[in-house]
């Protein structure tokens, strides 16, 4: 008879733990919705496919920590992303993706709907392109009458608090996109929505060159993270 072989000391390989925590966490988004998880428990469902194969729990935990929340990690630069060790091309990939996939969300909704009847979805719209830039843009909403979008523009993008506005060159173009109404729109990197002096300068004088000409500038928001500013509602215009 042909010798046993010896029993194996070889015990199964584990199944990894993460494997469970993601499954769950999955369930738990699917029976109680997103809202039912924490930034951070988001951010992990979202790393699962760049991270197929790693616990990334501390990874989502450490991005948190170090910008805020959910919307600042995706929005971060890619120099900062990096410096957070274990993020590589593929992190940097998939959150740049979610972060071009919620601009293109929101732009969509503002297209679909007259601008200033769907005022909150401008405003949810201006937040999610520039709340979170490192450098100040200022950005143009251009209307037809009915006040639907006919072009939204970055006409300038400077530095961390100041970017250079020439009135006239957004009169222009407004002109050249036939728009009869404009929405201008401009970030503060630092958070903080106030508007400043000069803020409150540049508007009057695009305003006062506009009313002439049949153009109606019907608000300059200010966006940061912390919140935003609505120029008219404050009764600078």
């Amino acid at each position: 008879m042909p010798a046993k072989a010896p029993p194996s000391n070889d015990a199964p390989p584990e199944t990894p733990h993460y494997l469970g925590h993601r499954q769950r966490l999955r369930e738990r988004f699917h029976s109680a919705g997103p809202d039912a998880l924490s930034d951070y428990e988001l951010l992990e469902m979202a790393l699962f496919a760049a991270l197929p194969r790693r616990d990334v729990k501390p990874l989502a935990k450490a991005l948190i920590k170090t910008f805020g929340s959910f919307a600042e990690v995706i929005h971060a630069p890619e120099p900062r992303l990096r410096e957070i060790d274990g993020i590589g091309d593929a992190v940097i990939t998939q959150l740049k993706l979610i972060g071009a996939a919620a601009h293109r969300i929101a732009k969509g909704e503002v297209r679909q709907k007259h601008a200033l009847a769907s005022w909150q979805d401008v405003i949810t719209y201006c937040r999610t392109s520039m709340a979170f830039a490192e450098k100040e843009q200022f950005r143009l909403l251009f209307l037809d009458k009915r006040n639907q979008l006919i072009a939204d523009e970055v006409q300038q993008t400077g530095t961390v608090d100041h970017t250079p506005v020439y009135p006239r060159e957004v009169i222009k173009r407004a002109l050249e996109l036939s728009a009869t109404a404009i929405i201008l729109v401009h970030n503060h990197p630092s958070g903080d929505p106030t508007p400043s002096q000069a803020d409150i300068r540049m508007t009057k004088t695009i305003v006062d060159i506009a009313k002439p000409l049949g153009i109606t500038v019907h608000d300059h928001i200010i966006v940061g993270k912390n919140g935003h500013t609505s120029l008219k509602s404050i009764g600078v215009m």
